[in-house]
């Protein structure tokens, strides 16, 4: 890809910066950044990266432009995923790319039309204890795969969020929004399909937003009798040492592992992977650098090489979330029985 530019239409969440950070290091200069709000956040980052505020999106597509970076409205990811196609941009979200089963079929439209590459911020993939699982995964440490949890409780900040985040249409509820990449890794940590879904979406909190829920436990049947159970709410304590205290467990025949992602309170902030065995007594596993970073990754897979994380990744990831949010049971402490 000869063209070293990129661009950001959108700047709603501050997961974006980790794009701009990668693609600044990799030699790539950014045109500028859009957002109609000009919100706090993008002033920020303006002012972090040196990057002009732009007037316009049209300001953002000049020739030398090779990459749009968008983090908008979640509801909205869509019709910039669109504008970037009609433009012929390739464009990287942030998660979730969509929010809807319309905005599924319209991104499954894009994909498969093949005139661009889209990529989304799944992370996780490329987080060094999670990749250090997947090569035990296949070096067959862990035997045969029996079930997988994950933990991803989450800090609210509400007085900090935008008014759009309480909005169930708009973010797409703590289901969408958060549990997208365990979707994901369910399929890449196991290489299995998923078959059933069930769960409960709790309220318990804020009356007066009415759409936003706080909790979601869900358990997935995957192919071969795997059951995964995810986990999430917006109920980690103000004086956590983390915005996020995330943990994965995986149990196979032959050992079992617990990744603390944010690391331990108690030790340090490094990722901890435990490992104990039928053989061995526990351990902890050095966590592993993966091989490039999300960006990289996706950049190689513009220019038409192997990719970790592929389109086909994403749109399954986003199918299998909305499948999900519309099979789970809606539960609210403020609504009569």
């Amino acid at each position: 890809m000869n063209k070293r530019q990129f661009s950001v239409i959108g700047c709603q969440h501050a997961h974006i910066g980790i794009f701009i950070s990668e693609m600044l290091e990799l030699g790539y200069s950014c045109a500028g950044i859009y957002e109609e709000e000009q919100n706090g956040l993008s002033r920020a980052l303006s002012d972090k990266f040196g990057i002009p505020l732009a007037r316009s999106k049209e300001e953002l597509l000049g020739d030398s432009v090779a990459v749009v970076g968008c983090a908008a409205i979640n509801d909205e990811k869509i019709d910039v995923i669109e504008y970037c196609e009609s433009r012929g941009k390739h464009v990287m979200v942030d998660k979730p790319a969509v929010v809807s089963m319309d905005g599924l079929q319209r991104l499954k439209a894009v994909a498969g039309r093949g005139n661009i590459e889209i990529g989304m911020l799944l992370t996780e993939r490329f987080h060094p204890a999670i990749h250090t699982l997947k090569k035990q995964i296949e070096q067959g440490a862990l035997g045969d795969i029996v079930t997988v949890g994950m933990r991803k409780p989450h800090r609210l900040d509400a007085a900090a969020r935008p008014e759009w985040f309480f909005s169930k249409k708009q973010s797409g509820g703590i289901l969408i929004d958060l549990l997208v990449h365990d979707f994901d890794l369910l399929r890449w940590l196991t290489g299995k399909e998923i078959e059933t879904v069930s769960g409960y979406i709790g309220k318990t909190i804020m009356p007066e937003r009415p759409t936003f829920y706080n909790s979601a436990s869900v358990q997935v049947l995957m192919q071969d009798n795997i059951v995964a159970q995810l986990y999430a709410d917006w109920h980690s304590p103000v004086g956590s040492w983390t915005w996020g205290d995330g943990r994965i467990f995986v149990t196979g025949t032959e050992s079992f592992v617990e990744l603390r992602l944010q690391g331990d309170p108690l030790v340090g902030a490094d990722p901890v992977v435990i490992r104990s065995t039928n053989g061995e007594s526990v351990e902890s596993l050095p966590a592993l650098q993966p091989p490039c970073t999300i960006t990289e990754d996706f950049l190689r897979r513009i220019g038409g090489g192997e990719s970790i994380l592929t389109q086909d990744d994403i749109v399954k990831a986003s199918e299998a979330t909305m499948w999900a949010d519309r099979t789970v049971t809606y539960l609210n402490r403020y609504e009569a029985p």
